[in-house]
């Protein structure tokens, strides 16, 4: 075994070194680190010119609504958008990094940002910390190949696609997407299909919730649009109002104490049971 790993790490391979001490520390009785349950909802629409994304505004510290209005739709450049799902740390971070990051680039070069650029840069990023970076990322842009579409895991792996979904509410919605899309979509149909997969989300899932945000990326530039469907407001009122009289339920049973004769151990003894 110790020749193996001389070997993978005289090659540059993977080092076990956390693995012997984690077995190690497990086997002193200390806990593994639980991962951070979250909750979102994100999709991403290409239609005929542009990309659409939209994202629920919930942002969960477990069982705790933390945010009923956060953001999750992060400009990365001019031409690409980010809507991101997971830890909300490492989602602000990395898209405030990765947006210094492409504009001094674009300074540099005194071109546009490509999206599949994006996608190399993020996803190298993101590979070697084997999922620690709790970032699963929707990232959609139009440039000189058009425009393009793609979802990013958290372990580093993409995939690119005409609809996208990402989050805890991601089954839902991906059941409108794949009811509903259809290549040609315009703008406007593009927009209206992403709100329904992001409502479908909202109302399936309980780690979604709040409100609707929605960005539409085109040639012409940037159409965000905050809080474009609000559910933030009780949906439930009382319609008809209740008045219930006093003392107007039968009790089955009565149980009387008398504290004032007995200690508190033989109250228990002195109780009587009235039918």
């Amino acid at each position: 075994m110790q020749y193996l790993d001389n070997y993978l790490q005289s090659k540059g391979g993977y080092d076990y070194t956390n693995v012997k001490r984690n077995e190690l520390m497990k086997a002193q009785g200390f806990k593994e680190m639980p991962f951070t349950k979250t909750g979102t909802t994100i999709v991403g629409v290409i239609f005929d010119g542009g990309v659409v994304m939209a994202a629920d505004t919930r942002a969960t510290a477990g069982s705790i609504v933390a945010d009923k209005n956060c953001e999750k739709l992060h400009p990365l450049a001019p031409n690409i958008w980010a809507a991101g799902a997971g830890t909300a740390a490492d989602l602000h971070h990395q898209c405030a990094h990765f947006n210094a990051k492409l504009k001094l680039q674009r300074l540099n070069l005194n071109r546009q940002s490509r999206v599949n650029e994006v996608i190399t840069k993020l996803t190298a990023k993101l590979f070697p910390y084997r999922g620690h970076i709790g970032v699963a990322l929707i990232i959609g842009g139009i440039d000189s190949n058009g425009p393009q579409l793609a979802s990013v895991s958290p372990h580093g792996n993409y995939v690119y696609h005409p609809f996208q979904s990402m989050g805890s509410g991601s089954l839902a919605a991906l059941g409108i997407l794949e009811a509903k899309f259809q290549d040609g979509l315009t703008k406007q149909q593009a927009i209206d299909l992403a709100i329904e997969a992001i409502e479908a989300g909202i109302f399936h899932d309980m780690g979604s919730g709040s409100n609707v945000d929605v960005v539409a990326i085109t040639k012409e530039g940037v159409d965000y649009r905050r809080n474009i469907r609000q559910y933030n407001a009780k949906s439930h009122q009382k319609q008809i109002p209740y008045h219930f009289p006093a003392n107007n339920t039968p009790a089955l049973k009565k149980y009387e104490f008398n504290f004032e004769k007995q200690e508190l151990s033989e109250v228990g003894q002195e109780m009587e049971i009235v039918e």
